[in-house]
């Protein structure tokens, strides 16, 4: 017997194609009704906040992968979506390619730097590698407190002065705000496909032997190394997809909204929302924008969200450790027994 066989054979059963198509078909289907309803309710502020929260829940997705699947405690998170905004935006400004074209390259570069990051973790998991990688996002604070993001001026980091500031133009289809809103939420919808796809396939059933152990994942035939490897690349990229919406969202990016802290928050809030379930993101990226939004419409102080994620992340960990979105399928197989015994 070959050792792919081998590894095959040890790996968690596969489900069935059919319940995975109809697991994978979940994510378009919500993406679209969610997209429909706030764009024909919304008015332009929520709009903007929304298009952050959809945005923002692509780089959820990426943590819920290495937290979720792996056990792996990554706090840098923010800084690899700061990644992808900056490339976004020096690549735009310099060669002027179709937004898409710099958004991948966002992508592909906060992929790689994802990587970079995610090397301590084949060493180190728990405090350390937390520890590690907050300080990894206190060094990118540092340094784009110093360089700041590219906003169309000359040479490498691209910085202009005074009124020479110019705004990262939108995709061609996607220019007015309500435009743009659909658009994200498409490009998200497919990430989070992604996500959800590597969740049910062979990927999936890998990070789950290496997160019960890796001693029995290696004694399974399982390479660690490279779906480690594979856990932290696709993170980064998604982080990194995040950074070019929200450079399109706004045309530029303000570097003190990616301290340290954020990364923090990030993480807090994807436990919140649920790291289990796929749809946990995008109620973590809503948690992440729409409460700071509405404490704002309502004239109050946006840093009380502060103490109301403190206490949702204490009500997670002490009572709901799956999130909202695992208290929300619970209740949902409880409702369908319900109605099956009732028939």
């Amino acid at each position: 017997m070959s050792a792919s066989e081998q590894t095959a054979q040890a790996l968690p059963a596969r489900a069935p194609a059919s319940k995975t198509l109809k697991q994978l078909l979940h994510v378009p289907l919500t993406m679209a009704v969610f997209a429909l309803v706030v764009a024909s309710l919304a008015n332009s502020f929520w709009l903007s906040a929304a298009t952050s929260t959809v945005a923002l829940s692509l780089s959820v997705a990426g943590l819920a992968i290495l937290y979720g699947q792996l056990g792996l405690v990554s706090l840098c998170q923010f800084a690899l979506v700061g990644v992808g905004g900056w490339v976004t935006l020096r690549i735009g400004h310099a060669f002027h390619p179709p937004f898409e074209v710099s958004m991948l390259a966002g992508g592909i570069v906060a992929s790689f730097v994802g990587l970079v990051f995610g090397i301590p973790a084949l060493r180190l998991r728990g405090l350390y590698l937390a520890l590690v990688t907050l300080m990894l996002a206190g060094a990118f604070q540092i340094v784009i407190s110093a360089w700041g993001f590219p906003d169309g001026g000359p040479g490498f980091l691209g910085r202009a002065d005074g009124s020479g500031r110019a705004m990262l133009p939108r995709p061609d289809l996607a220019d007015g705000a309500v435009a743009y809103f659909l658009y994200v939420c498409a490009v998200t919808g497919i990430g989070l496909l992604v996500a959800q796809w590597h969740k049910l396939s062979r990927p999936g059933r890998a990070w789950t032997l290496i997160r019960k152990g890796e001693t029995v994942a290696v004694a399974s035939g399982v390479d660690v190394l490279t779906y480690k490897a594979w856990a932290f690349a696709l993170s980064g990229f998604l982080a990194g997809i995040a950074g070019a919406l929200l450079a399109g969202n706004v045309g530029q990016l303000d570097g003190r909204a990616f301290g340290a802290f954020e990364s923090l928050n990030l993480f807090a809030l994807a436990i919140v929302g649920g790291v289990f379930n796929w749809y946990g993101a995008l109620i973590a990226g809503l948690l992440l924008r729409a409460i700071p939004a509405l404490l704002t419409d309502l004239g109050m102080d946006g840093y009380m969200t502060i103490g109301i994620f403190g206490v949702a992340l204490f009500h997670a960990l002490a009572t709901a450790p799956s999130g909202i979105a695992g208290q929300i399928a619970a209740l949902a197989s409880r409702l369908r027994r319900a109605a099956g015994r009732e028939q």
